[in-house]
């Protein structure tokens, strides 16, 4: 499939995958006659996984080096797979602290949506 597509499926812009691929976060993508973009239903998976590791707030040199060492000729080699455990681990804790922020945060916003809804039925009355 042309990038159009791989953009749509991932969901992904065309500029980022090139992005990505210019940066190393792609295996080769394979080229057809004419030198457009053939990706690959892996392609797609591997486009997702960044998608998805990006929407998490992932900061995009994690996300690099998670891509490089998924990429590296010894990625299956315990190192690699280490690399990339500690990667995700530590952005899980990172994502739990945002996630009990936005807990707190939406803690506070009920708290004030009802003070107003109390203060506007009184008025009411």
């Amino acid at each position: 499939m042309r990038i159009n597509e791989a953009a749509d499926r991932s969901g992904l812009s065309q500029d980022t995958i090139r992005f990505y691929e210019k940066s190393g976060m792609l295996d080769t993508i394979q080229r057809d006659g004419r030198g457009w973009r053939v990706f690959s239903s892996d392609d797609i998976n591997w486009l997702t996984t960044l998608e998805r590791l990006r929407a998490t707030g992932m900061p995009l040199d994690d996300v690099k080096r998670f891509a490089v060492s998924a990429h590296a000729p010894d990625r299956d080699a315990p190192e690699q797979r280490a690399k990339r455990l500690a990667l995700l681990e530590q952005h899980a804790v990172t994502l739990a602290a945002r996630e009990a922020e936005l807990q707190a945060c939406k803690h506070y916003l009920n708290h004030k949506i009802n003070m107003y809804r109390t203060s506007l039925e009184v008025t009411h009355d």
